[in-house]
């Protein structure tokens, strides 16, 4: 398959990878299944885990696992994997490589190229963040691309008339809203809106919160307090709002939860659907305000929209479809899997770019105004004090590429330098939008204020933003270009980074293709399906017990590190929880041998705690 180009969704909850295959995009699957965890762990002894092994050891230890890093893209911060800290695109390649290696295996050649989609509402930070995480995973990123916008080109709208669609994108960390023109295979957005920090993450704070709540005061225990109690309600809230989708109550259920006064406490309550869509009905009221703002910047009325098309796990609440159709007055479709529509629609623009005949063309917009910060001038009464205004050259919704430019003066006599300082954003006043960049024009001609600079912005549709200002009188320029996402984010750190995620996964490949040690218990290996390259499934499949023997050693060792510090009796009864996990292990009892680690795994909480 020649120039092949894959479509990634790198989400806050799940990741997909998704190719176009004679004409038709096809989501690849491990195993069967399409969706990899976004999650990345360390095992006790250093191995990386990324997926659906990382997720299951998040309960056990949340300490060396990170969840939902999409949230942090883009920002100058650190996250703890272990004893090691990460960028948040380190993390975000770690799982982008998982899909690159995915993808190799499913199509048989190598794979170097990948549109990645982000929410429409990203800023340049959080955009170019994501290309950095591609770049780290050994991808080219031929194109940065809006989820919503990929959305429409899954639905393959009827191309011999025009279509209105608005699409509701609510994923796992983030939120969009974006209305999208179609007509004779254009997919043009006219206008998007959203929350960055709006999803299904936070439906799973409210309800863990609620049930917290009513266990404190039933028991006087927070639950809470505890990383590991709260890493267990969270996985449990979590399962509860998956199976409120579909039915009306939902139980959770946690035996050995807590302990209080020596005395171990379980957790029994039930959830009622209304109960939970009323603790979650002002995160979406929000999530209203936002399609109201996208229709009104499309200058649209909700009778003028064609078509509601659902994207991201979160819109199988119930309330989300009543909402919308109370609203737009139309149900909202959802055919295509909410999960994977996104991954299709960035295969679809993969092979756009790649030259294939798919039948779509793409008209991409900015999601944010851009411009610069300035003096504000007010005619009779000369520039005011304000240093601090913002003024937009590049329009928020203006189509892609896009390439705008502005006249502005000096304030002062013969002002030998200007400042150029670039912000995104919507509010009049700089300090409440964000910086992408600044630089200094010097050696302007020595004339009376009002020396006239032509700045211009050009934004590509990769989302690269140039950024040139010539003073008009005498062709003096001077231009950045913004492709980084964090100034600080050196040369010298990515080389690093690059360095230390290589030898990661070499040594990964390596424990995938070495021969299985001999033990004594002769269990079944645990090979690279276990540390990311092919994780494993919850359920027993086709490698019987995989997931048990991977639970049973992980507990092993972490018994034989608290055991050292245990008193006498507790070594004891380690001794003999350690003892059944043994021989279940060895016999290759795997029912016997989950009730076993469940056991141990609840010994190894109180001592761990204490």
């Amino acid at each position: 398959m020649p120039d092949v180009i894959v479509g990634i969704d790198l989400g806050t909850t799940n990741s997909e990878v998704a190719v176009v295959e004679n004409g038709q995009p096809r989501v690849l699957s491990e195993d069967g299944d399409p969706i990899l965890p976004s999650v990345v762990g360390l095992a006790d002894d250093g191995r990386l885990l990324v997926g659906r092994a990382a997720r299951n050891q998040w309960v056990l230890a949340p300490d060396r696992t990170v969840k939902s890093v999409k949230r942090k893209m883009g920002q100058d911060v650190k996250v703890s994997l272990g004893d090691q800290q990460f960028a948040p695109q380190e993390i975000s390649a770690m799982i982008l490589r998982t899909l690159k290696a995915r993808a190799e295996r499913e199509l048989g050649v190598p794979v170097s190229k990948a549109v990645i989609t982000v929410p429409a509402y990203f800023n340049d930070s959080q955009r170019q963040a994501t290309r950095e995480a591609g770049e780290l995973a050994g991808l080219e990123v031929v194109r940065i691309l809006n989820e919503p916008t990929a959305a429409a080109l899954t639905y393959n709208p009827d191309q011999s008339r025009a279509e209105r669609i608005l699409v509701y994108d609510l994923g796992g960390g983030t939120f969009d809203v974006s209305v999208v023109h179609t007509e004779n295979g254009v997919v043009e957005v006219l206008a998007s809106h959203g929350d960055t920090a709006l999803g299904g993450d936070d439906f799973d704070e409210l309800l863990l919160n609620h049930v917290a709540d009513e266990f404190q005061e039933m028991y006087e225990v927070d639950l809470r307090a505890s990383r590991t109690s709260r890493a267990r309600l969270l996985s449990a809230v979590e399962d509860a709002k998956k199976r409120l989708s579909d039915h009306p109550f939902a139980r959770i259920e946690e035996e050995f939860v807590a302990e209080k006064d020596g005395v171990p406490l379980h957790l029994n309550a039930e959830v009622e659907r209304s109960d939970y869509e009323e603790l979650i009905r002002p995160l979406l009221d929000r999530t209203m305000e936002c399609l109201q703002r996208a229709l009104d910047d499309a200058h649209l009325t909700a009778a003028q929209i064609d078509r509601v098309v659902l994207v991201g796990g979160a819109t199988r609440t119930p309330l989300v479809g009543q909402l919308l159709e109370d609203r737009l007055g139309q149900p909202a479709h959802r055919e295509v899997n909410p999960d994977l529509c996104v991954a299709l629609g960035a295969a679809v623009q993969g092979a756009i770019v790649a030259g294939q005949n798919v039948g779509s063309v793409l008209v991409d917009i900015t999601p944010h105004s851009i411009g610069i910060k300035c003096l504000e001038y007010t005619g009779a009464g000369g520039f005011r004090a304000n240093e601090h205004k913002f003024a937009p050259i590049i329009k928020r919704n203006a189509p892609l590429p896009a390439s705008r430019s502005e006249v502005f003066c000096t304030v002062s006599d013969s002002q030998p330098t200007v400042e150029i300082d670039v912000y995104q954003g919507e509010q009049q006043d700089v300090r409440r939008n964000h910086r992408v960049g600044r630089f200094m024009i010097e050696g302007l001609a020595k004339v009376a204020a009002g020396n006239q600079l032509v700045v211009q912005l050009d934004l590509t549709l990769d989302g690269v933003l140039k950024v040139s200002a010539r003073e008009k009188s005498t062709g003096l320029t001077k231009q950045i270009t913004v492709e980084n996402a964090l100034a600080r984010y050196a040369v010298t750190e990515r080389a690093a980074a690059q360095a230390r995620l290589d030898r990661m996964w070499s040594d990964l490949e390596a424990l995938a293709e070495a021969p299985p040690e001999p033990t004594a218990d002769d269990a079944p290996p645990i090979g690279a399906a276990s540390f990311g390259l092919a994780a494993p499934q919850l359920d027993a499949g086709p490698r019987e017990g995989q997931r048990e023997t991977v639970q049973a050693r992980a507990l092993l060792e972490k018994a034989d590190r608290i055991r050292a510090k245990a008193a006498a009796e507790d070594q004891e009864e380690l001794d003999r929880l350690t003892g059944k996990v043994r021989d279940a292990l060895s016999d290759r009892r795997w029912n016997e041998l989950e009730a076993a680690c469940n056991d141990l795994s609840d010994v190894l909480f109180y001592l761990e705690d204490a």
